[in-house]
């Protein structure tokens, strides 16, 4: 089921190429995908703080436009250059948040599959996640779980890693490491291993409990920004600062 979004509509704001989706569509592909795909599949969750960085960074945007990437829309104003840009995609250009796919396929989640493994987050909120998991979601299956060092691993380490989760036979794999690290890590799980890697950065948090999640009315209106900042003011408001001007110069000067 995986492969029907590759048959989607591609568009470009800033130096990123986005799959345009129908949300219910997306997060459909990804919970009836209850085998492992052929190949590995890298799935980003972009918003415009991931469009500034690889305006900035070339190596960073390579690697989200890879040919086992799929970049959709976590974040309005994404969604809104791109119905601008291109009214003939308009009405099927959706946000798409990691946050929300990730409860949606668990929801949907049975005996017979998809198997989730969740990688990444400190040793505490990765444990009050996967307690969220089986209270709230109790028909998932867990194939499992770790908590990553917070450093650059080894060769050995990511071998062994990857075993792990081959040996675990999870379908999904799931990877909150925060932005940009987790783009890097589905990418290279992708190229490793015949699974659905999916960046999600906060949904850890947000499953967890560990942080609280913007109102939907701020989320819908472009705002979601301005409750995280408020949240998390010394180490979010460097990234806002620098990163929603870039945003917004990088898609208009990549606009066609």
């Amino acid at each position: 089921m995986i492969d029907v979004i590759r048959d989607w509509p591609r568009r470009r704001v800033g130096p990123l190429e986005f799959t345009v989706a129908r949300y219910a569509d997306f997060v459909s592909a990804i919970a009836e995908s209850r085998v492992r795909p052929a190949k590995g599949v890298a799935i980003h969750f972009a918003n415009a703080y991931t469009v500034a960085l690889a305006d900035s960074d070339a190596r960073y945007a390579d690697a989200l436009m890879t040919a086992a990437s799929v970049c959709v829309t976590d974040g309005m104003p994404i969604s809104w250059a791109g119905r601008r840009f291109y009214p003939e995609v308009k009405s099927d250009w959706d946000r798409v948040s990691g946050a929300d796919v990730m409860g949606e396929v668990l929801a949907r989640s049975d005996f017979d599959g998809p198997r989730h493994y969740f990688l990444g987050g400190d040793e505490p909120t990765l444990q009050s996640l996967i307690d969220g998991v089986r209270r709230d979601y109790p028909d998932a299956r867990i194939a499992g779980y770790e908590s990553p060092p917070f450093r650059e691993l080894t060769t050995e380490e990511k071998s062994a890693q990857d075993r792990r989760i081959a040996d675990s036979e999870a379908t999904h794999v799931w990877v909150g490491l925060g932005t940009p690290k987790q783009d890097w890590e589905v990418v290279r799980l992708a190229a490793e291993l015949p699974v659905v890697a999916l960046a999600v950065g906060a949904a850890f948090d947000f499953i967890a409990g560990t942080k609280s999640r913007a109102p939907e009315w701020m989320r819908s209106s472009g705002l979601e920004w301005a409750h995280r900042l408020a949240s998390e003011p010394v180490r979010l408001t460097q990234r806002y600062l620098w990163g929603n001007p870039r945003f917004v110069w990088a898609a208009w000067r990549g606009r066609p």
